[in-house]
């Protein structure tokens, strides 16, 4: 198996956290970041999964599944494992140099590609929506990429990525990034930010393979351990389109 990756440079991206009303910039050392979504040729090839349609982005698996395959894919090329796990509890080895999830600021940083517009080009081009009147997701790889080379960023399904969503209102749901084929252009955007439960499986959300291995302690590309639990700590209204917690 032969996963193609991305040389993502290093730079700076503004992040926003709508319910504390608060932007704040990180700073981000190089990664790198898979060039398509996994597909289902590769999950079936780590973990047995079925494979359909190989071409297609590998849907229906949950944050947790996503993490394992990532370990799967680490052990098949002899990499150290970027996760270790107690029971569901996953903790992020932020040194380990094996396959990972991208981090919120790095997959943002990553599809943005120097844009600051909502996208990277016309939609059309770039990505599959609802606007193109498909029910299931499509190939990798038929639209245009951006600036680092990275195809079906925005569109075709929404990507985990290893950040909490909001533990102060939800608990331990993880972030999802990017839009589907069934959303439309408004929810389609590089900025737009939702999650689920670590446990969930959706047709529309799949994950990108990320590596790079960083010198610290429970911290890296825009996520931290300490800032997980600072903000887990926080209550108060949700921001105006917010859905609560089922």
């Amino acid at each position: 198996m032969d996963i193609e990756l991305a040389r993502i440079p290093a730079g700076s991206v503004q992040l926003h956290d709508a319910r504390r009303e608060r932007r704040w910039t990180v700073e981000l050392e190089e990664f790198e970041l898979g060039t398509f979504a996994v597909t289902e040729a590769e999950a079936a090839e780590l973990i047995g999964e079925p494979a359909p349609h190989p071409r297609r982005p590998a849907t229906g698996i949950s944050w947790l599944r996503a993490v394992r395959i990532c370990n799967a894919a680490s052990e098949w090329e002899g990499l150290d494992p970027a996760y270790t796990f107690d029971g569901e509890d996953v903790t992020w080895h932020v040194d380990a140099d094996g396959y990972r999830l991208p981090t919120e600021a790095e997959w943002e940083y990553a599809c943005r590609a120097g844009s600051a517009a909502p996208h990277y080009g016309p939609l059309p081009e770039i990505a599959w929506t609802s606007a193109d009147g498909v029910r299931e997701p499509q190939d990798v790889g038929l639209r245009l990429p951006n600036l680092n080379g990275l195809f079906d960023t925005l569109g075709n399904v929404w990507e985990w990525c290893w950040d909490l969503l909001d533990p102060g209102r939800y608990g331990d749901y993880r972030v999802f990034r990017g839009g589907g084929f069934a959303d439309d252009a408004w929810n389609v955007r590089a900025s737009v930010r939702r999650g689920g439960p670590p446990r969930t499986q959706l047709e529309d959300v799949g994950f990108r393979f990320a590596r790079g291995g960083f010198d610290a302690d429970g911290a890296a590309q825009g996520w931290s351990a300490a800032e997980d639990a600072e903000r887990a700590s926080l209550d108060g209204p949700l921001p105006p389109g917010w859905t609560p917690r089922r």
